[in-house]
């Protein structure tokens, strides 16, 4: 079966101030349809510029990006925009919520977006697996982080993309919170068969995805099937006392 994701030989450079830094550096990996995959690494080694350009967020220097087998390295900014819309999720770490909106108009905000009708069915399936069904006309202000971050799990759902892109999601909640996020996001794997790609520098987080990618100076450095919180650490101890070989990016 074909990747969710694939990136072939990305490369990104950054060199605005006339020093360039290589922030990803050849890398090729794949994300199968139906799998949770956490990218990890030392402080500079590239994993949310790895992400922002699987995601479309960033264009690579070089090198080709394919979400749904539709490259989005050879198609244009305002058709990119509308792919993303149609067949891309997110979450980041501060949630991302419309203040003014209501629970349940910040989750079908992607759906407005594209023009689309909401599905009434597929909005109760969302909202009921998320546990929201009880605030949808509460606003961000009076929700818990760990209600916040699960609407922005539903908002990535409604759309029934191909793939969501996590970034830090649990970076800015408690334990208990961080826990129920990430079964959450297991859940969207489980019951939606969505693939996650979730960067994280939590090794605990990164135990409930099913495989972790290594990254180190913005080259691949390794990947960890069936992970524990353990092994990941100390693969990370490993790379982190590792000499670095060229400039990244974190």
């Amino acid at each position: 079966m074909a990747d969710a994701v694939r990136l072939e030989a990305l490369r990104r450079v950054y060199d605005e101030t006339g020093s360039a830094v290589t922030a990803l550096d050849g890398v090729t990996a794949g994300f199968g349809p139906g799998t949770f995959t956490a990218v990890m690494g030392p402080s500079g080694s590239g994993k949310s510029t790895l992400l922002q350009c699987a995601a479309g967020l960033d264009r690579p220097t070089s090198g080709r990006v394919f979400i749904d087998g539709t490259e989005l390295t050879a198609t244009r900014e305002a058709v990119m925009t509308r792919f993303r819309r149609r067949r891309v999720g997110f979450v980041f770490q501060d949630f991302n919520l419309m203040p003014a909106l209501t629970v349940e108009q910040n989750v079908l905000l992607p759906l407005r977006l594209a023009g689309r009708r909401a599905d009434p069915a597929r909005t109760r399936e969302v909202l009921g697996t998320l546990g929201l069904t009880d605030r949808l006309g509460h606003r961000p202000a009076q929700l818990s982080g760990g209600q916040r971050q699960r609407v922005a799990i539903a908002r990535a759902l409604i759309t029934d993309p191909a793939v969501i892109f996590a970034d830090e999601p649990t970076g800015a909640l408690d334990t208990h919170s961080a826990r129920d996020v990430l079964d959450r996001l297991r859940a969207a794997v489980r019951d939606f068969g969505r693939t996650v790609v979730m960067v994280t520098h939590d090794p605990v987080a990164a135990a409930y995805a099913d495989a972790v990618l290594f990254l180190a100076d913005g080259r691949i450095a390794g990947r960890m099937d069936r992970p524990t919180a353990d092994a990941v650490a100390q693969r990370l101890a490993h790379l982190a006392d590792t000499p670095r070989l060229v400039a990244g990016a974190a």
